[in-house]
């Protein structure tokens, strides 16, 4: 078999300290997750990720790993364990009295590391975990939860707060930052943040579906909004430029001359951002004053005398 240089599968030092060890497999476990990175060698890099971790995080481990490169090992070399070497016979001493311990009854290695890893540390394994089966490395499980955002926000983008149970009946608080143009359904993964991982695996991640609160002007047709505009009368037969409120600001709207009630027009754009944006779709609503004087009266008596032959029922 191939010695393994386990630092460079981290692209760390060998005197790299725990904590940069640490962050450099957190780094690459993200990178890598099957989950996340579809590449066909992902899977075998997020393993190769995990076997060093696991040798490098347990200062037994990493002394004896550290004994062996001092010997002049490298990756690709050839290897075999030397004589007596403690994590491949039963309780034998390691290099320098290096010892393990425990006998590694019915210990049978794992899938999930190389023979290079199980030949250095089976033993040591099966003793830490009491003479048995070595656990092995298992991810959380993800949760799921459901938030609801402003129109605004889902326009926008931005910022909210959401509080969950931590699984032992505390409360954790997280940011989650809202990508704009997110419709009511879509999901939100927050990795790492669901159940925590078992015998030094990845905790689960944090599904968050989103959904959009009721907006008193606006309402949601996927990506476009609908907006209705309030009109007067003299506005629809002559034509008018109004203005018109959208997510974005207030922009001008030009109502052509003999408009109806029930009108649809079209404000390009200017819908949810996507990679198509949304449209607003306005719809012309015509609205009539009051007769609640003489004047307005004889005005709509004047109006009535002009057309005649005009039959809204017809």
């Amino acid at each position: 078999m191939q010695f393994k240089d386990y630092y460079d599968v981290l692209g760390v030092k060998p005197d790299a300290s725990d904590a940069e060890i640490k962050s450099a497999y957190r780094k690459l476990a993200r990178k890598y997750h099957p989950d996340k990175n579809k590449d066909a060698d992902a899977e075998e890099k997020f393993k190769a990720v995990n076997e060093a971790h696991e040798a490098l995080k347990d200062p037994e481990k990493r002394r004896a790993y550290d004994e062996l490169r001092a010997g002049g090992y490298r990756a690709g070399d050839q290897f075999r364990p030397p004589p007596g070497w403690g994590g491949a016979g039963a309780g034998g001493a390691g290099p320098q009295g290096f010892h393990f311990g425990g006998d590694g009854a019915g210990f049978s290695g794992s899938a999930d590391f190389s023979d290079f890893f199980e030949s250095l540390f089976g033993q040591a394994a099966a003793a830490r975990a009491g003479g048995g089966h070595r656990q092995q490395a298992r991810r959380g499980g993800d949760v799921k939860a459901h938030i609801d955002v402003d129109l605004a926000t889902a326009y926008a983008g931005g910022k909210t707060r959401v509080s969950l149970n931590d699984g032992s009946g505390g409360e954790k608080v997280l940011e989650v930052k809202i990508p704009a143009g997110i419709l009511p359904g879509q999901t939100i993964r927050l990795n790492g943040q669901g159940q925590p991982g078992m015998a030094s695996g990845m905790a689960g991640d944090l599904l968050l579906e989103i959904g959009v609160r009721p907006d008193p002007r606006f309402q949601l047709d996927e990506r476009n909004v609908l907006y209705s505009l309030p009109i007067a009368p003299w506005e629809a037969a002559l034509g008018a430029t109004v203005d018109v409120p959208t997510l974005g600001g207030t922009v001008q709207l030009r109502v052509p001359a003999g408009s109806q009630s029930g009108r649809k027009l079209r404000l390009k754009g200017r819908g949810l951002p996507g990679k198509t944006a949304g449209d607003q779709l306005v719809t012309l609503e015509i609205h009539t004053p009051e007769a609640e004087s003489d004047d307005a009266k004889a005005a709509y008596k004047a109006l009535q005398e002009a057309f005649p032959e005009f039959q809204p029922r017809q």
